[in-house]
């Protein structure tokens, strides 16, 4: 019994560390370092400390079966790193013949507001701010896809954040942003600013 459950600990550990290292590949880079790089850093950390905390669990009790024990740390542990690195794909709804800059702002709304406005300007909840980094799917209100149009901040991260302020510089606006350009200026950026401070709906960010 401890052998089998041993095993199928064992196999569950893996196959998250597996599927959690391929997903570090997409995660954006830092100010200097890669997000892969910076994964791995956490993965020998929860791996480190799993054996820790199981060398601990046997001085509790020495019946206790260490693999086991060490397996099912670092899963669930691996499981919450899962959760945390969750990026949802966002469908993003602009008007006929956008483009320019599209500014996703951190908002108090409880359902994410994904039809921007004329400037560009779409609101998200806080939970979906935090955790998006994948890019998303974007089309004008007539269903055409402007994938080819889209240009993120840089490579290794599509969205580009900001901060800023209202125009009574009582509040913060903090954004997340990438650009959709002419057709035939495709992969070029153009450098678009959309100033938030006058055109964020202040009743959402307060």
């Amino acid at each position: 019994m401890n052998r089998n459950l041993k095993i199928v600990t064992g196999l569950i550990s893996f196959g998250l560390l597996a599927t959690l290292t391929y997903k570090l590949t997409k995660v954006p880079s830092g100010m200097l370092l890669s997000g892969l790089f910076l994964g791995v850093i956490a993965i020998v950390l929860i791996l480190v400390g799993g054996l820790i905390l199981t060398w601990l669990s046997k001085l509790i009790s020495k019946k206790l079966p260490f693999w086991t024990v060490y397996f099912t740390i670092i899963a669930l542990a691996f499981a919450v790193f899962h959760y945390q690195l969750c990026s949802p794909t966002l469908k993003i709804v602009v008007p006929e013949n956008y483009t320019g800059q599209v500014s996703l702002i951190k908002s108090n709304v409880i359902e994410n507001v994904l039809t921007v406005d004329s400037n560009g300007i779409g609101y998200l909840n806080e939970w979906t701010f935090n955790h998006t980094y994948s890019k998303p799917i974007v089309v004008d209100v007539t269903g055409k896809n402007l994938e080819e149009q889209l240009v993120g901040y840089h490579k290794s991260s599509f969205f580009g954040l900001g901060t800023s302020a209202t125009s009574e510089n009582q509040i913060k606006i903090l954004s997340k942003s990438f650009e959709i350009v002419p057709e035939n200026k495709t992969d070029e950026k153009q450098y678009y600013h959309t100033n938030l401070s006058k055109l964020v709906d202040k009743e959402k960010i307060e």
